[in-house]
């Protein structure tokens, strides 16, 4: 980082710190209640982080009503029980082509991961495939997903939903968020995930990251545009007004959709956050203090120009600092310390 861009940077950070001031008391009017769409991430890569039990109690008292799990961590699921948290839930990557190949595989993973915990774990989403599209394992992914729905139905559990999560590599265009378009060769893969979708009215889910686009880039993008801090449109995408980048890298998606003749599938946020560490001045706590704050009370109340009246379910990324995880941005994405001690105020 050169002088210039070393100075724009602690002026940005010295009105980021100014404006968290003024937004804390409206986030303190908003926070502390049970919000129905948002939720927090729950990784296991750490080997110091706190029993599944009291994770659950944290997430009870922290009023997070959603968690999400990466795969079906029976430990986890037993502390799930009767917590009333929603849960999203889903197969590792490596039983994607067996889950495709077979409805038996299926309704074994249903049998062994969902049926025993039903009556007690409100599941709400099983995710097929963690950002697999693009990838070797795409073209498995459709089949994949209707054989576990298939799965659930012969159980009766109709009402849980069957997605898959997208990176924002699955786009071959981005911006404007008007020229949003899945890559070619994903196209098939995307309309056929796309129209089970619509069947069940399930979302499709994907991960948005602000940080990584602005780490990459940070002398062409303001910061008031990527903490959703802007007062005025910073990106006008013909009839479309963009404040903030969250909002222009979800419709990008919403572009997308509708340009494989899907524009009614809906749009959940698998994962977003900020890492307080590892990439020194981007990484700090009180970017991530701003940015999720923001993002929180952004969330709650507002859609996306291109879907204004659809509030998105969305997942912070995430709830503990995880020292397994590989590199230091990585293992510092977490609200919390593996002692439960918040990384800041926020739950």
């Amino acid at each position: 980082m050169g002088p210039k861009s070393a100075q724009l940077f602690v002026s940005a950070l010295v009105l980021l710190s100014q404006l968290l001031s003024l937004s804390d008391l409206q986030y303190v009017a908003e926070a502390h209640r049970l919000v129905p769409n948002l939720g927090v991430c729950y990784g296991l890569n750490g080997n110091n982080l706190p029993s599944p039990k009291d994770v659950i109690d944290l997430y009870k008292r922290s009023q997070i009503g959603n968690l999400r799990i990466y795969q079906p961590y029976p430990q986890v699921l037993e502390a799930l029980r009767g917590s009333g948290l929603s849960v999203s839930i889903g197969p590792t990557n490596e039983d994607i082509a067996s889950l495709a190949a077979s409805e038996d595989a299926a309704n074994e993973w249903v049998n062994t991961n969902i049926v025993p915990y039903k009556d007690d774990v409100s599941f709400k989403w099983i995710t097929i495939g963690y950002e697999v599209i693009p990838g070797p394992l795409a073209s498995n992914v459709p089949a994949a997903m209707n054989n576990t729905r298939n799965a659930l139905a012969s159980i009766g559990l109709t009402e849980v939903k069957v997605t898959t999560v997208l990176p924002v590599s699955a786009l071959a265009a981005s911006y404007p968020p008007s020229t949003g378009a899945f890559a070619s060769d994903i196209i098939e893969t995307m309309t056929s995930i796309a129209n089970l979708l619509a069947q069940d009215d399930a979302p499709l889910m994907i991960s948005v990251y602000p940080y990584i686009v602005y780490a990459s880039d940070p002398s062409h993008i303001s910061a008031d545009y990527v903490f959703l801090n802007s007062s005025e449109p910073v990106v006008i995408d013909g009839s479309y007004q963009y404040f903030n980048l969250f909002d222009a890298m979800v419709d990008a998606f919403n572009a997308a959709l509708e340009n494989i003749n899907f524009g009614n599938v809906k749009l959940a946020v698998a994962e977003t956050g900020w890492p307080t560490q590892g990439n020194e001045p981007y990484t700090t706590v009180l970017n991530a203090e701003v940015y999720n704050k923001n993002l929180y009370l952004h969330v709650l109340h507002n859609g996306t120009p291109r879907r204004p009246d659809h509030i998105m379910p969305l997942f912070f990324f995430e709830m503990f600092n995880e020292n397994m995880k590989e590199g230091p941005v990585e293992q510092n994405f977490g609200f919390f310390y593996p002692n439960m001690q918040p990384v800041y105020p926020f739950w």
